[in-house]
């Protein structure tokens, strides 16, 4: 019986050992361009899947090849990245520089291409001089805690601890005097990196996981959907759009597709900002009082004044301030705001040529017949035309040409009119003075007088 049951467990045992033992799957999140806000919801976005996964991936990969960007964008990646639970590996694939070296300190391993470079992370203006002292020693400070979040280590035979990335290093990388970047060999050499590598697959080699599955993470349509609508060309399209649109709506009777036009173009404008979370809230209400005030300019206030003109320059500022974004942490610097203002101005033109051709001639009748007045007010149907020359006698003098009673006749410089006494019956040959002209009519009083 005891021999049975141990034959039993062997056998238990040895099933066990023949089923096939779950490969580990790894995660692999590429930054190829700009570190903006689509870089920052596209590392998100495979955060949340590497975690959320059941069983959650082992690895987490992200492969840079990029020349940094915004770096409140690059700080928010890297604060995720530390706070992962998920071993994280950092692949420079050709460029780690600026806001893309802050990326690689705060990942647990780093591995660089053959040929790559590192470093050059100081905090610069526009115009690509540096930043005051106040700035670079925050950068700098950044930096550093990044690098000694990953502690100290002990070589065998040696009783001094070492940091695991020099913060000494990612220091010298802000300091404006040194900018210092590394190549491949330079960085293995200082401890910035662990090893060279010219695929994912040889890194996890490196690290004991050769037969890991490999996902690439793939943007989602949203994503992708997010980033087309947050392109300079289609943001300029959409300025166009709600700008032509409210101005074809301010001056087009019972128009309502131009206002249509104008809410949809909106939407889609602000949309990619309202996902990514990097829509300020004076934006918002700003653009809301803008439309507000166009709104008391078109149903409350007549003609065109101070409300219409406000509306318009609050609408044109929340457009602006909706693309600007801080790239460094000063806030914001001549480079982030030139490409926004010329997005701006394109969006303007486009709006202004649009409007142009629409009410032109060249322009779609429909369109043309709906935004101007072209029924004909004529007498077959009515209508009796009024002639506005006698208005220029109101003030002149003259002479009762018959009795008014309070009707007759007025003579104005030579020229006999039909008039209306205000007042008292006047006899003819009396001195009259013309008061008014009103519905076709003129209106006299005898001269000297007053009623």
């Amino acid at each position: 019986m005891k021999k049975a049951n141990q034959l039993l467990i062997f056998l238990a045992l040895l099933f066990v050992a023949a089923l096939p033992m779950e490969a580990q799957r790894v995660m692999v999140l590429s930054i190829d361009e700009e570190i903006d806000a689509t870089a920052w919801r596209h590392t998100r976005r495979a955060i949340d899947e590497t975690v959320g996964a059941q069983p959650p991936f082992d690895l987490f990969v992200v492969k840079l090849n990029t020349y940094g960007g915004a770096v409140d964008m690059a700080d928010s990646i890297r604060t995720a990245l530390v706070k992962l639970p998920v071993p994280t590996v950092a692949f420079v694939d050709h460029n780690a520089a600026s806001a893309g070296a802050l990326i690689v300190l705060a990942c647990d391993s780093a591995y660089m291409a053959p040929g790559s470079s590192i470093g050059a992370a100081t905090v610069v203006n526009g115009q690509g001089e540096p930043m005051p002292q106040k700035f670079q020693s925050y950068w700098t400070t950044v930096m550093r805690s990044t690098a000694t979040a990953h502690g100290k280590y002990v070589v065998d035979g040696d009783s001094v601890a070492r940091w695991r990335r020099d913060p000494d290093l990612a220091a010298d990388m802000v300091n404006p005097d040194k900018a210092s970047s590394f190549t491949t060999e330079e960085a293995i050499a200082a401890g910035l990196v662990d090893g060279s590598a010219t695929s994912v697959r040889e890194i996890l080699d490196d690290l004991g996981m050769p037969d890991a599955q490999i996902v690439e993470f793939q943007p989602s349509f949203t994503d992708v959907l997010m980033g087309f609508f947050a392109s300079a060309a289609v943001r300029a399209v959409l300025i166009m759009l709600i700008l032509g649109g409210l101005y074809m709506e301010m001056h087009t009777a019972g128009l309502g597709f131009a206002g249509a036009v104008a809410t949809v173009a909106t939407i889609l404008y602000f949309m990619p900002m309202v996902v990514t979370g990097t829509l300020a809230p004076w934006v918002v209400l700003l653009f809301i009082l803008g439309v507000v005030l166009l709104a008391l300019e078109i149903f409350v206030i007549p003609g065109f004044g101070i409300a219409g003109i406000g509306g318009i320059l609050a609408i044109i500022v929340a457009l602006l301030g909706a693309m600007v974004q801080p790239d460094s942490i000063e806030g914001f610097s001549l480079s982030s705001i030139v490409k926004p203002v010329g997005t701006l101005m394109v969006g303007i033109g486009l709006a202004g040529v649009g409007v142009l051709l629409l009410t032109s001639k060249y322009g779609p009748k429909k369109l043309r017949n709906a935004a101007a007045l072209t029924t004909e007010l004529s007498s077959h149907h009515g209508f009796v035309g009024v002639d506005m020359a006698p208005e220029s006698i109101v003030g002149k003098k003259g002479v009762a040409a018959t009795e008014l009673r309070p009707a007759g006749k007025v003579e104005i410089h030579g020229q006999v009119y039909d008039a209306v006494s205000v007042g008292m019956f006047i006899k003819r040959g009396t001195g009259v003075k013309v008061v008014r002209y009103e519905a076709a009519q003129i209106y006299v009083e005898p001269e000297n007088e007053k009623f």
